[in-house]
């Protein structure tokens, strides 16, 4: 059954098996569920309000429907075939399926008025499934030259639809000027037709509602909303999507954080003020009290080596900033000057210097042909690579500019300018919004997709700011120690679900973004931990930076997370609300 005659042309016959494209899906679907077939089958009467599943919540026939969508997707035309006979559930009604044969037969009067009679009561929503329809017919006219009844079925069958104004002057367009239509390299080939008419009707799927014609891929997609809930309701997951398993629940422990010190780096000989990770992850970059910075590479176990020694500051290397496609590197120290470093061979490649004004923090414009950098004047300079101030502009500024980050598109800049308070610079519009906190702010941490800003501040408390449309705090973070010593934070982990921060009790902290649960606290440090950064692409690694001259390197207690879904001892955690 929903074998198609060999005598039929290639385009309408039942296609392979598996790997098969959406185009022969449908035909795989229509041609075995032919209006003929569904009228044959002796088909046993199934109520409506039939339900399975323990709670009673899931209908039968829609259960066994989607199950049939999804055969039909994957190729399994003649199990799907079977799965309505044995259920008595047909995929669709006898009047659609005739509807959708109609459409890949072109045969467009037809379908036009079985369209009435597949059960739509919008009549704005026949309008347009009428348009979708008449357009294909018109497109195909034109491919087979006849451009009087195209012309004859724009003006007598599409205006008098009185919709999609826009599409019909384009359409118009292609008869006035055919070469247009020709430039969309559309031909009057069997295949190409065919092709067309199929992509026609996913649109009409598409348009039409989820009852009359079940959707593509819909039981994948209910599938992949269970598998996001259940890892959205497990506060400990840091492992990749591949991980997740239909066979069980998921749940990780606690050996997915970073809980172990895999390796201790002393190169440094004074405090460890900064550190953080390349975006590729290929490096890390360490600044110091030595006036050095130290740039190590990642090997492929995992482990660092030093790769170059960074001189020439005349005091303390306070920050570093990665350029975008991390061939580059710029640093800040307390002599009050920034350099600029080729990553590959270590050299300084330039000096910001500005007369009467220091430069005390930095950051990279978008394209990385130019530079950001707080002044101790309380301005805001940007410069370019040969060291040229571009623009230069304080603001309502009353404080030197301790703390800068640019978003991704080089359009905000961001830095602490009173205290208590972000200032967020449009470069753009010029225009400047401003982040008001409850007390003083130390530092800040923007996310990977520019849309939070991880703010620290001196009441020992981190607060997670939305700054998309109106800022707002969506989170707050307490534990850690911070009472003399800027301390910085950062997101991190799979999806940058976790926060971690420094502190001055010698430990690491780690938190649940979603849900501010503190997860771990990390001892192994004899100093104050200044700072930590979690690597972009390895969310089992961290590094963090102290006052004993030392960064340790943190990875897994364990190989590997068990993706069990076992109650023996383990705690079920409510779900995270991950933003």
């Amino acid at each position: 059954m929903g074998v198609v005659d060999d005598n039929e042309p290639p385009s309408k016959r039942l296609k392979g098996p598996p790997g098969v494209s959406k185009e022969d899906t449908l035909h795989n679907q229509i041609a075995s569920t032919s209006l003929e077939d569904s009228m044959a089958r002796p088909l046993s009467l199934q109520r409506d309000d039939e339900t399975i599943g323990l709670k009673g919540i899931i209908k039968k026939h829609e259960f066994v429907k989607i199950i049939n969508r999804a055969l039909y997707s994957l190729g399994y035309s003649k199990t799907a075939t079977i799965l309505e006979e044995e259920s008595g559930i047909p995929l669709h009604s006898s009047a659609v399926t005739l509807f959708m044969q109609q459409v890949l037969d072109g045969k467009w009067d037809e379908c036009l008025n079985t369209l009435h009679n597949i059960g739509l009561t919008d009549e704005a929503l026949i309008k347009s499934a009428s348009f979708l329809l008449l357009e294909q017919k018109f497109l195909e006219l034109l491919r087979k030259g006849k451009h009087m009844a195209a012309l004859l079925t724009l003006r007598t069958e599409i205006v008098p639809l009185s919709i999609n104004s826009a599409r019909v002057h384009e359409l118009s367009a292609y008869i006035i000027y055919p070469s247009q239509f020709l430039a969309l390299g559309l031909s009057d080939q069997d295949t190409d037709i065919a092709l067309s008419r199929a992509k026609c009707l996913e649109r009409l799927q598409k348009l039409l509602p989820a009852a009359i014609m079940i959707p593509e891929s819909r039981l994948e997609h209910l599938v992949e909303q269970a598998l996001d809930v259940q890892r959205d309701a497990c506060v400990f997951h840091n492992t990749l999507n591949s991980e997740l398993s239909l066979y069980t629940d998921h749940q990780c422990g606690r050996d997915q954080i970073p809980s172990k010190t895999l390796q201790t780096l002393q190169e440094h000989k004074d405090e460890v003020w900064f550190l953080q990770f390349s975006h590729n992850g290929k490096y890390l970059a360490s600044s110091s009290k030595d006036q050095t910075a130290l740039l190590w590479e990642v090997q492929e176990d995992g482990q660092l080596i030093l790769k170059h020694t960074l001189s020439g500051h005349q005091g303390a290397v306070s920050i570093i900033s990665w350029r975008h496609d991390d061939s580059q590197l710029l640093t800040c120290g307390t002599d009050e000057t920034v350099r600029r470093w080729d990553v590959g061979s270590g050299k300084c490649l330039h000096v910001y210097e500005k007369p009467g004004a220091g430069l005390i923090s930095c950051g990279w414009l978008a394209d990385g042909d130019g530079i950001a950098s707080g002044m101790s004047d309380k301005s805001i300079c940007l410069w370019n690579l040969e060291g040229n101030i571009v623009e230069c502009w304080k603001g309502h500024r009353t404080e030197n500019i301790s703390d800068m980050a640019v978003t991704s598109d080089g359009k905000i800049i961001i830095s602490i300018c009173r205290g208590s308070t972000l200032l967020l610079f449009n470069r753009e519009s010029r225009c400047e919004r401003i982040i008001e906190e409850e007390d003083r702010i130390t530092s800040f941490s923007l996310s990977k997709d520019n849309k939070f800003l991880l703010v620290n501040i001196v009441n020992q408390e981190i607060h997670l700011w939305r700054i998309t449309g109106d800022p707002k705090i969506v989170s707050k973070f307490k534990g850690h120690k911070r009472t003399r010593f800027l301390v910085r934070s950062c997101f991190g982990g799979f999806e940058q679900a976790f926060i971690a921060s420094g502190s001055e009790d010698s430990q690491v902290y780690i938190w649940h973004r979603g849900t501010g649960e503190l997860l771990a606290k990390l001892p192994g440090h004899s100093g104050t931990v200044n700072c930590v950064s979690w690597h972009p692409m390895n969310p089992h690694i961290l590094a963090s930076a102290s006052d004993d001259c030392t960064i340790r390197i943190w990875g897994l207690d364990k190989p590997k997370c068990k993706g069990t879904t076992q109650s023996n001892g383990k705690v079920h955690h409510q779900p995270n609300g991950r933003t």
